[in-house]
């Protein structure tokens, strides 16, 4: 290219480069990049331009080269695919004819903020400092696949891609699958239509999510597997539609989704299967509106209140150390009743698990009993009659009070029933004296001995009332003995 060739436009992009001077083509601050193509001549720049400026070695003395411009038209496609540039690229409210590609390049720092392009290809670019694409209107899709970004990727209130029905198997509107971002991703305000891809990606700070809207009806939108964050996600008022697949990540801080709506009616609306995260926090009555995944991953601390659990989960295998807000327990368990497969004994143990961690034994043991209530519905008939009674007598041995209550009612009843109606004696003048309590006590305790129920006999229906004595009592030292026997070793 001549310098001969170059429009005024383009003169004054040229001489600003070596001294890296700003040029802006707009009328006014708020000047809207969408409006680009109507522009005239008088800040239209030819990517090609730009490109030869940025790929020859010029420079002021005394100076550092660079590209700034605001508010031009650019035709053509600017093309740096593997290029080595050492300046900083800074094209901000600029109206792009075609996408540009970065593919495999090697550059300083990137700004695009505030412009509108019919996509970016990016894949393996390397960044020394950041990548800015802020406000930005992206019709198409964005690639920065194997990105290698050693400062931060800023998205905050951008839009990518256009409105319509996501389906699976479609590329992506925004990815950055294994990408390596050195900071943060910074993504607050963000709208993608369409699937967002970061699967094995690394990020060494945070991903800040929050108000951003990814629309993916239908399909997946956000798939991140194993996803790598060195900080906290945090994606407040998050607006999901389509699952939110965190499948296999590691978040060593807080994946923080207050105020989120995670939306997938009929499917999976969150997925976190496989997880290593330092905290979930997830509130709202609306939050997860479809299933959600749990299974196999491992928390610090799960913050969840009970009306946030929607109406279907999968939580098997799921380890929590803590629970929070710390409720009783009975508000905790109609969560485990929603279990797609039904009973599960591990979320039983670990909500018990959770209350010992909190010291609340009392919470632990009403969780242990409801476990076993609900065990007993899976059994045959003749055990569901034997773990009924010992539901009634000792609570399966986490209510030992209940026994006492029994027996202390029986031995009331028998008592005051023989001391008004003595029973005969077996051997008249060898007998010991009658006493009504200890020879109640003789018929109710298998083990202990008075020498009462020897020595004497009732008749008629006194004698029934003894034999029902007798059978409770075995009864009661039975089922006290299986529920201590429990109690021991769960402990």
């Amino acid at each position: 290219m001549e310098i001969t060739d170059l429009t005024p436009a383009e003169r004054r992009v040229w001489d600003a480069f070596p001294r890296g001077e700003g040029i802006d083509f707009r009328e006014g601050a708020d000047e809207e990049a969408t409006d680009g193509a109507s522009w005239g001549s008088e800040r239209t720049v030819r990517a090609e331009m730009l490109a030869f400026l940025l790929l020859r070695e010029s420079s002021a003395a005394g100076q550092v080269p660079g590209m700034n411009v605001r508010g031009a038209r650019i035709t053509g496609k600017l093309n740096l695919k593997y290029a080595d540039i050492e300046h900083a690229i800074r094209l901000r409210a600029c109206w792009f004819e075609r996408k540009p590609v970065l593919y495999g390049a090697r550059l300083r720092a990137v700004s695009l903020s505030d412009s509108a392009l019919p996509g970016l290809t990016a894949s393996t670019v390397s960044v020394d400092v950041a990548l800015r694409l802020s406000c930005c209107r992206i019709s198409g899709p964005v690639r920065l696949a194997g990105a290698r970004i050693a400062g931060g990727l800023f998205l905050q209130k951008a839009v990518i891609g256009t409105a319509g029905p996501a389906a699976e198997g479609q590329e992506a509107a925004l990815q950055f699958n294994h990408a390596d971002i050195g900071t943060d991703v910074i993504a607050m305000d963000l709208t993608v239509h369409g699937q967002t891809r970061v699967n094995g990606a690394t990020v060494g700070g945070q991903i800040n999510l929050n108000n951003a809207r990814l629309l993916a009806p239908g399909a997946i939108a956000l798939h991140a597997e194993t996803l790598t964050v060195g900080t906290d996600v945090r994606a407040k008022g998050l607006e999901a539609r389509g699952m939110f697949n965190l499948t296999g990540s590691r978040i060593p801080g807080q994946l923080y989704l207050g105020d989120a709506r995670l939306i997938n009616p009929g499917g999976v609306a969150l997925r976190a299967s496989s997880c290593s995260i330092g905290e979930v926090w997830l509130s709202g009555r609306e939050c997860v509106q479809g299933t959600m995944n749990l299974r196999r991953s491992q928390f610090d601390l799960l913050h969840m209140a009970p009306e946030t659990w929607p109406r279907r989960i999968r939580i098997e295998g799921l380890t929590y150390r803590t629970l929070s807000p710390h409720l009783s327990a009975e508000q905790r368990l109609p969560a485990l009743e929603r279990e797609e497969s039904g009973y599960l004994p591990y979320a039983y143990e670990q909500l018990a698990a959770a209350y010992r961690t909190t010291g609340d034994e009392a919470a632990a043991r009403t969780v242990q009993l409801a476990k076993l209530r609900r065990h007993r519905r899976t059994r045959p008939r003749h055990a569901r009659a034997w773990g009924l009674l010992q539901d009634v007598t000792v609570g399966y041995g986490f209510r030992p009070l209940r026994a006492a209550g029994w027996l202390l009612a029986l031995l009331l009843t028998g008592t005051v029933t023989y001391w008004f109606h003595h029973p005969r004696q077996l051997k008249v003048g060898e007998s010991p004296e009658f006493n009504p309590v200890f020879y109640t006590i003789d018929l109710m305790v298998p083990i202990i001995g008075f020498g009462q129920e020897a020595a004497f006999a009732p008749d008629g229906w006194y004698q029934w009332l003894s034999y029902l004595l007798i059978v409770t009592g075995w009864v009661l030292a039975t089922t006290t003995a299986a529920g201590v026997s429990r109690s021991l070793q769960r402990q």
